[in-house]
């Protein structure tokens, strides 16, 4: 079976995580698609394959016969989806691209267009597997799951491959930063690993932004208008002036490459209460702490201005840049950037403009850098992939596990 395959199938699992949810998974629909991995694992002669009270997915591969002294690599993707768009009842199909708009949604007229997203371009004479426009696709990161998927059975068909020891592992709850809470690195057992979970064919990272989390709860004071004079503290426009006081240039929209940002993601008020949610991100450690740094200085000016408690800044550390902790072991970039080649494809080394599992897992002892699936616009309506981007994926993944083998 060919990875677009077995992506047509996942994508027809809703598994979207919700953060407002304090269960582990955060929806038991993630647990359902978990199932179904770990009896697709088992008839592909995955036998140790099984699902945990948590709905974190793990199996092996063994190595082949005089290949079992060499390191053990692991795979990992993540099965839940975005909740930044619908992925419920997800309509995916596979086009042949032949130039210009692609018309997705004909009752609702809805087009992916060359001029809003013109890396589409790029795949003429090719497949792009695409929604109807009203859902994502949920490639990110089911595509990471066929492509691992595919690669095992290929491997498990032929014992002319050789290979050291396989472990593969999907995880619950990437999407709201708590895919790697509850890995089991010592049972997973891979001395390295690689999460599949990027865009464009050929990307390769081991950089991500250091991030946190800042919550502002802004406390006014309610007087009726007609009397309010020197009185009232109208907590929403109070909440407007803490962030007009943030670097203007330092917003996502203004940012690129290694530049960090403050985002406002979400906001809410009236005039006695009102609440500011913020994500803090930079790649650069030190520019990092001086971001968190304005923030708790923006607070304490604007309680000196209208006192003590009417700023509560709350600041969380999220993840970590795993430069750090992969860069003692550049061997997986290294023969990652060769298994890409080998298969046609030159490797883009860029730096993450987000998280991964491979953050955190790096600095829970297991060093993973992440690898591209092939696809574009993820989180939204417009996600596509080529289906021939997937293919070359899979050959990418059967490629590392021969050189780990040499």
């Amino acid at each position: 079976m060919r990875a677009y395959e077995r992506l047509l199938h996942y994508v027809s699992f809703g598994t979207q995580s919700d953060h407002t949810s304090e269960t582990v998974p955060s929806t038991a629909s993630q647990k359902v698609l978990a199932a179904d991995l770990v009896e697709e694992m088992k008839k592909i002669g995955i036998a140790d394959a099984f699902v945990d009270d948590k709905g974190y997915v793990y199996g092996s591969i063994p190595a082949t016969k005089g290949k079992e002294d060499k390191p053990v690599i692991g795979f990992i993707a993540h099965m839940d989806t975005a909740e930044d768009a619908s992925g419920d009842n997800i309509r995916a199909k596979v086009v042949e691209y032949n130039g210009g708009d692609i018309l997705l949604n004909e009752e609702k007229q809805i087009y992916l267009t060359e001029k809003e997203y013109p890396s589409i371009k790029k795949y003429v004479g090719q497949h792009l597997m695409v929604t109807d426009g009203t859902t994502l696709l949920g490639a990110d990161d089911k595509a990471g799951v066929a492509e691992i998927m595919t690669m095992a059975e290929q491997l498990l068909n032929d014992p002319s491959i050789e290979h050291g020891k396989i472990c593969i592992g999907f995880t619950p709850d990437e999407e709201i930063g708590r895919g790697a809470n509850c890995f089991d690195v010592k049972g997973f057992g891979a001395q390295f690993a690689y999460t599949v979970d990027g865009g464009e064919l050929g990307e390769l990272e081991y950089e991500n932004f250091n991030a946190a989390s800042a919550n502002v709860q802004v406390n006014g004071l309610s007087i009726h208008p007609g009397s309010a004079k020197n009185a009232m503290l109208n907590a929403s426009l109070l909440a407007m002036e803490f962030h007009q006081m943030l670097p203007v240039e330092q917003n996502p929209r203004y940012t690129e490459g290694y530049e960090g940002f403050f985002h406002l993601s979400e906001m809410k008020g009236h005039v006695e209460q009102a609440e500011l949610a913020y994500i803090i991100r930079d790649h650069d450690a030190a520019k990092y702490e001086q971001k968190k740094q304005v923030m708790q200085e923006i607070a304490d000016y604007l309680n000196h201005k209208y006192g003590e408690g009417t700023f509560v800044l709350t600041i969380s550390d999220s993840y970590r840049n795993m430069k750090e902790m992969v860069q003692p072991h550049m061997h997986l970039i290294d023969n990652a950037k060769k298994a890409f080649a080998q298969c046609g494809v030159e490797a883009q080394t860029v730096p993450i403009r987000g998280g991964t599992d491979g953050a955190r897992l790096s600095y829970m002892g297991l060093p993973c850098p992440n690898l591209s699936t092939g696809g574009h616009n993820f989180h939204g309506r417009f996600e596509y992939i080529p289906v021939e981007a997937m293919d070359k994926m899979v050959e990418t993944l059967i490629n590392i596990s021969k050189i780990y083998a040499e």
